[in-house]
């Protein structure tokens, strides 16, 4: 909804007086930022030499192309004009002429609003298949990278095949010729020298293209909040929020939240919600699996009033509140036998 609006969620945390101090460090963004720069120096040429050993890219058929701007305009809609153009010209090659687009701006429709996606290169191959290429600072070691940020990768990753599809499909070209392995391009051995990989995203494109389905659309929120709800700072002629607190507090507390502890590495707004939810009692602080667990059960209070039977389930509570109690009396009788 803040996101849909344009709101400054950073500006917002602060003057409520819970800024988020998280963020990526400028040591880790330079280094991110010299590691791409060598994978795409000199048109791609470190980045080619690896899709010919894994993709089998003939070397005669590779050509690169930037999309960073278009004649020297950066506006958005040109960029994703161009890039669908080409990305066309790309699919109706019946040849498949081996082409590197760099910086190609995709647009993924989320609850109802189109937002422009930019991954770090789209590969198109021989055999008429596109790849998305996704290039992470993270090492691998002896064959291995930490599993959390791999899923992550896999995760983002996950969101541009999804987008480039759509993309396909409006063209009138098969969407099946993305490729649901992603190339992941990673420094080996904590040395500056990239290694690629191919990276299944089956599984994250079956939960991304369920979670986007079940998204409420933005219009359907705006309806059931009050016509005068504004989330307007009123900054002053310096730039300062004049807003009262707790004026404003109200206003983002109108719009429901569902916080997790995985906001707390995403989210602008996540020391708000975490306070929240913490008020409120609410099983979201105990995370998702948790919350979903316990089924359409909002507070750890409510959970604990089924569990020892001081609260009678409501109406499609029965088969929850029965798995609560017999966890309560296995506790129960855990901690008796442990004294």
């Amino acid at each position: 909804m803040l996101d849909a609006a344009g709101v400054d969620k950073d500006a917002t945390a602060t003057h409520l007086g819970f800024p988020a101090p998280f963020g990526q460090s400028p040591f880790a963004i330079t280094r991110g930022n010299v590691f791409e720069s060598l994978v795409k120096d000199s048109g791609c040429a470190e980045l080619l030499r690896m899709l010919r050993e894994l993709l089998g890219l003939p070397i005669p058929l590779a050509s690169y192309t930037d999309l960073g701007d278009v004649g020297g305009n950066p506006s958005a809609h040109l960029r994703h004009a161009h890039t669908r153009a080409l990305i066309d010209r790309a699919a109706r090659d019946d040849d498949g002429a081996g082409t590197l687009y760099d910086h190609p701006l995709l647009r993924l429709e989320i609850a109802g609003r189109h937002s422009y996606l930019e991954p770090d290169v789209v590969a198109f191959r021989l055999a008429g298949r596109f790849h998305i290429v996704e290039i992470k600072s993270f090492a691998v070691v002896d064959g291995q990278a930490e599993p959390d940020k791999v899923a992550a990768a896999a995760r983002q990753a996950a969101v541009y095949v999804l987008a480039l599809r759509t993309m396909l499909e409006e063209l009138g070209h098969d969407p099946s010729r993305v490729s649901h392995d992603v190339v992941l391009v990673c420094p080996e051995n904590f040395a500056n020298r990239p290694v690629a990989t191919l990276l299944d995203v089956r599984r994250e494109l079956a939960v991304l293209t369920r979670q986007l389905s079940r998204m409420a659309k933005v219009g359907a929120i705006v309806d059931t909040l009050p016509d005068d709800l504004t989330f307007d700072l009123a900054p002053d002629a310096d730039g300062v929020p004049t807003r009262p607190v707790a004026e404003l507090r109200a206003a983002v507390g109108a719009v429901d939240a569902r916080y997790a502890p995985e906001c707390l590495s995403t989210c602008d707004l996540c020391f708000f919600c975490r306070d929240e939810a913490a008020g409120a009692g609410s099983t979201e602080l105990l995370g998702r699996q948790v919350r979903d667990a316990l089924g359409g059960v909002a507070t750890v209070g409510e959970a604990l009033g089924l569990a020892d039977g001081s609260l009678p389930p409501g109406e499609g509570q029965e088969e929850i509140a029965r798995l609560l109690r017999l966890a309560a009396r296995m506790s129960a009788e855990i901690y008796a036998e442990a004294g």
